[in-house]
């Protein structure tokens, strides 16, 4: 080997760590000489070389020869190749080999060792790399001068950090891509995003990503020990998450020149480095620390080798000749490459025998197993695509078939997918790529390189693009650069409130208040709130003063206490202040100057009275009138009671001031907007929708309504009742004007409306009546929800039989004689005196007199129809007593009221006295006709004592059709009486037979016979009369009637 050199030719070495100006210092003396060829180890390295050999040289001078591209002018007089393609069949003055230590590498390693040994320029030959290879330099290539170099900057450990804690310009290395994508996530939601960089990458996506951290769009780097090998960066800080590797064959630690040759991509040129370790990654020894720091490694003791004297007469001999013993102790025969593990599994296939007998064939075999690994697939499936390309180059035409080589690249033509998929996709055109290469291959290879590069570059373009999307977050790096300037950076409000630095979306500005993108975090979150704060104090200024020169159409209150303008949430309503004197509270609006926020501060809470005032005037008119001069005593009470409860109050709670008060009084009330209804008192005016909905919302937050926890009470539109989904209490629902009828709550005056119907139809009925209908509709409601109101108003139905109306013509009763009308007549009773308080109007008067609680009903068995005669038990009119038939109806009656019994003192109020000594309703006795055997029990009060269990007509049942009993005492709810036809005469020629057991009654039978039945009946009229008076003048009205002029007061 010592033979291959040329005396006359220079052949040295300059070795040592990173950053010493090797390639810098080869380039430079290759362009020295006429001609020259530096093989480097990298693609990406050998194009960054060409690029800047080019800017010096011309395009036309420079040639670019690797696996996968070719860029080869006729006039070119310099060669970059990677190390694999060099071109040694040429003569070169100047030839140089960089990273020449990658001989002892157990994949390339026999590659970089045949260009130690066989590569020279016929006037320089240089080799580049570690001083750990001097040794071994010295060992193959005697006499080799060698020269060391100093780094040009310190390297220097600091220990390890927190990835977020990680400064500027630091590349963060990991060994495998799942570890680096979970990195470059963190490192984008805490510092704006990182470039990426791995072998997997083509060459043209790995410049993007290094030219977006050298340009400075992102501060940190992610990468794989890809950067360990020629990248020349800007990195101040090494950061390791990993100190060990899976190789290819097994996993591993990291050996410390490993260690070296990736931290010393920190500090270039006289600029120092760091480096340490970050997130999971264990603490380096202190002999890895010293001998990283002070560039101090084992040197290399054997060397990667394989023959390049090739046997290719037969597959065997060129198995044979690989498995050739080194010539040196110091070379170290490579084994287990992947060409020779190819080349041996597709040699001993049957079909390939026949077409490798000549050593042309076994060398097309051996080329076509040499295809690079790009994809870095599994054994089997690397070989089976040799094996296919093999199938078509050992063919007697010797190349591959345009439209199959089309088919493939094709497949491969899409840029959709994830990251994974491009990474894959473009592993797989830079394959077809290496073809389209190999002239002797493909037919039109000038074409198919075409082809094959656009897809690569389209390919590549993507990747990088969606490597962007993923790691790099284009606004946070924008802001947390722009912090970092001295000078502001640009803010722009639109007029949508979007607010926008730099031209990126940081927040919008709703109302007075900045809301900051949610997705902001760390110190982007600092940066979007400082980058618009710079720009939001004028912005909040010319608002606030909007605001404060508002009209009261320009603010809009929400449902839930929130003012709206221009479409914005500027302020809410405050708790616990009074319903007619609400204020509010700003929100945002703190970076504007205090006199600003005063301003439009104090205008909010006039507007909020503009809109009270408009709105709720009856109950502000109400509330001013109890605290003024224009309403005295009782109905200054009245007002401030109702003003005070919100301005509705059930009549019943204020019924017996209500009572006492006089005329003037009341108009003055009506005056203020009260309403003196049969259930409540109320204005009328809040029941509209506005007022309705403004007086419910004050009334939620004057009671201290949390509208974080709850949600106010507000009346539905144009509904008069309504079911509620859960209950409401009683003050917020007035103040909607609405009452709660168990789970139906009904519009105020609907339901005095609907007190009215019942009470008329009760009159109409003179007692207990049927259901009004109408009620139904008033409710808007079913049947049975109507029913439910009217029973929580306090009425109740039952079933009752009463007769039906017999269609049978009475007999006219004969006139009676004026004697007996006088005599029969009831003295005139006197009327109770009025209180002073007493009601002044007529209607008012006969309202509480008439619509007191309705007593219970009278049984049936003393029910008359009127019209329908008395039915008698005699036996001589059977005719009249099939014509009364009985039929079952529900009735509603007034619940009574039972007051508690006052100690000492009777249940009943005693009747008024009338001047003849007798009680109200009850004949006197000089009127009353002498009954035999002496009075009658019932005869001991007007109309007898209500009925009672166990006393006579007290839950009596019916008689069957024998009409009511005489004597039973007064009924429940009230005697009836009802005048009854004058019965027929009995006819004297009706005879009885002796032999009747009945025969002995006829001979009781008094003589002189008794009065007339038409006297009789006309005596019961006056009765019924005064008796009606009586219940008038005795029983109370628990419910009093509106005041004439209001629902119900007819």
């Amino acid at each position: 080997m010592v033979g291959l050199i040329d005396r006359e030719s220079r052949v040295w070495a300059v070795l040592g760590p990173t950053n010493t100006g090797k390639t810098h210092l080869a380039v430079e003396r290759m362009l020295g000489h006429p001609t020259g060829m530096i093989g480097l180890p990298l693609r990406l390295l050998a194009r960054e070389v060409y690029d800047r050999i080019v800017k010096q040289k011309g395009v036309g001078h420079v040639a670019l020869v690797t696996g996968e591209e070719r860029i080869v002018p006729a006039t070119a007089r310099y060669f970059v190749a990677t190390v694999e393609a060099m071109p040694l069949d040429r003569a070169f003055s100047f030839v140089a080999v960089d990273e020449i230590q990658l001989c002892a590498d157990p994949d390339r390693g026999h590659i970089f060792t045949d260009r130690l040994l066989r590569a020279r320029g016929t006037a320089e030959t240089m080799f580049l790399g570690s001083d750990t290879m001097r040794a071994m330099i010295r060992a193959m290539i005697p006499g080799i001068e060698i020269e060391r170099r100093e780094r040009l900057s310190t390297l220097t450990y600091t220990g390890s950090r927190k990835i977020t804690r990680l400064a500027r310009r630091s590349a963060i290395v990991a060994f495998s891509q799942e570890d680096v994508y979970a990195i470059a996530e963190l490192i984008r939601r805490h510092k704006g995003g990182a470039a990426v960089v791995m072998g997997a990458l083509s060459p043209r996506t790995r410049n993007a990503q290094v030219a977006l951290y050298q340009s400075g769009e992102v501060d940190f780097l992610v990468a794989t020990d890809a950067i360990g090998m020629g990248l020349n960066m800007d990195v101040d800080h090494v950061a390791f998450a990993s100190l060990s590797k899976y190789d290819g064959r097994r996993h591993r630690p990291l050996r410390a020149d490993e260690i070296a040759q990736i931290a010393g991509r920190a500090g270039r040129f006289r600029t120092d480095g760091t480096f340490g370790e970050t997130a999971d990654c264990p603490d380096l020894d202190t002999d890895t620390i010293e001998r990283v720091e002070g560039h101090n490694f084992e040197p290399v003791d054997a060397l990667e080798w394989r023959t390049a004297e090739l046997d290719y007469r037969s597959c065997q001999a060129l198995i044979a000749s690989l498995e050739a013993p080194s010539p040196h102790p110091s070379l170290k025969r490579s084994r287990g490459a992947i060409d020779e593990e190819a080349f041996r599994r597709i040699a001993c296939l049957e079909w390939v025998g026949p077409l490798t007998r000549a050593p042309a064939g076994v060398r097309r075999l051996w080329d076509a197993c040499q295809l690079p690994d790009f994809r870095k697939a599994p054994q089997d499936e690397h070989v089976h695509l040799v094996e296919s390309l093999a199938a078509h180059l050992l063919q007697p035409k010797g190349r591959i078939p345009s439209d199959w080589f089309a088919r493939r690249v094709a497949e491969l033509d899409r840029t959709d997918g994830d990251i994974e998929q491009l990474q894959q996709r473009l592993a797989a055109i830079r394959t077809w790529t290496y073809v389209a290469n190999r002239s002797d291959w493909v037919d039109e290879n000038s074409h198919w390189q075409g082809q094959t590069r656009v897809i690569e570059d389209r390919l590549s373009d993507t990747l990088h693009e969606r490597l962007m999307q993923r790691f790099i977050d284009k606004r946070t790096s924008a802001l947390l650069k722009g912090l970092k300037r001295e000078h502001a950076m640009d803010v722009e409000v639109k007029e949508t409130g979007e607010v926008a630095v730099e031209g990126h979306l940081i927040g919008r500005l709703v109302g007075l208040r900045f809301m900051a993108d949610p997705m902001a975090t760390g110190l982007e979150e600092r940066a979007v709130k400082n980058a618009a704060f710079q720009a939001l104090r004028p912005e909040l200024t010319r608002r606030l003063e909007a605001i404060a020169t508002g009209g009261i159409n320009d603010f809009v209150l929400s449902d839930q206490g929130l003012i709206i303008w221009r479409g914005d949430e500027i302020a809410r309503l405050m708790t616990r202040q009074p319903l007619l004197k609400p204020k509010a509270t700003l929100l945002g609006g703190e970076l504007a100057a205090d006199d600003h926020v005063k301003k439009a501060q104090d205008r909010l809470d006039v507007w909020l009275g503009e809109i009270v005032a408009r709105d709720l005037a009856p109950l502000k008119a109400l509330a001013e009138a109890a605290e003024g001069d224009a309403l005295k005593g009782l109905a200054r009470g009245i007002a401030y009671r109702v003003a005070e409860a919100g301005g509705v109050m059930e009549r019943a709670d204020l019924d017996a001031d209500i009572r006492q008060l006089s005329q003037d009084d009341r108009k003055a009330l009506r005056t203020a907007g009260l309403r003196f209804g049969r259930a409540n008192v109320y204005a009328p005016a809040l029941l509209k929708p506005r007022p309705a909905r403004l007086h419910a919302l004050l009334g939620f937050f004057a009671d201290g309504g949390d509208i974080q926890a709850d949600t106010p009470f507000l009346p539905p539109l144009g509904v008069t009742s309504f079911n509620l989904a859960q209950p409401v209490a009683a003050r917020p629902l007035a103040a909607a004007g609405f009452r709660a009828f168990g789970q139906r709550a009904v519009r105020l005056d609907i339901v005095d409306r609907i007190a009215d119907a019942l009470f008329d139809a009760a009159e109409a009925a003179k007692g207990p009546c049927p259901f009004p209908t109408v009620i139904v509709s008033l409710l808007g409601a079913s049947n049975d929800e109507a029913e439910a109101v009217v029973e929580a108003l306090g009425w109740e139905k039952f079933e009752t039989t009463r007769p039906v109306k017999a269609q049978v013509e009475p007999t006219p009763a004969p006139e009676p004689s004026s004697e007996a009308i006088a005599g029969d007549a009831a003295p005139e009773i006197a009327p109770e005196t009025a209180p002073e308080t007493a009601p002044e109007t007529a209607a008012e008067v006969t309202a509480e007199a008439e619509f007191g609680p309705v007593e219970e009903a009278a049984p049936e068995n003393q029910l008359v129809d009127e019209g329908v005669a008395e039915a008698a038990p005699d036996a001589e009119t059977p005719a009249q007593s099939d014509a009364v038939a009985m039929e079952t109806v529900t009735l509603w009656r007034r619940k009574r009221a039972k007051p508690p019994r006052p100690e000492g003192r009777s249940f009943r109020r005693p009747p008024p006295k009338r001047t003849d000594g007798a009680h109200a309703g009850q004949r006197p006795d000089s009127a009353r006709p002498a009954r035999e055997g002496g009075p009658r029990p019932a005869q001991a009060g007007a109309g007898g004592r209500p009925g009672r269990e166990g006393s006579p007509g007290g839950n009596r049942p019916p008689r069957e059709g024998r009409g009511p009993q005489r004597g039973g005492g007064r009924p429940p709810e009230g005697r009836s009486f009802a005048a009854a036809p004058p019965r027929p005469a009995q006819a004297g020629s009706a005879k009885i037979d002796p032999n009747n057991p009945f025969a002995i009654l006829a001979g009781l039978r008094l003589s002189p016979e008794p009065p007339p039945r038409k006297e009789a009946s006309s005596k019961r009229k006056k009765h019924k009369g005064h008796n009606r008076a009586k219940t008038k003048a005795e029983v109370p009205n628990s419910t009093p009637a509106p005041e004439a002029g209001e629902p119900g007061s007819e």
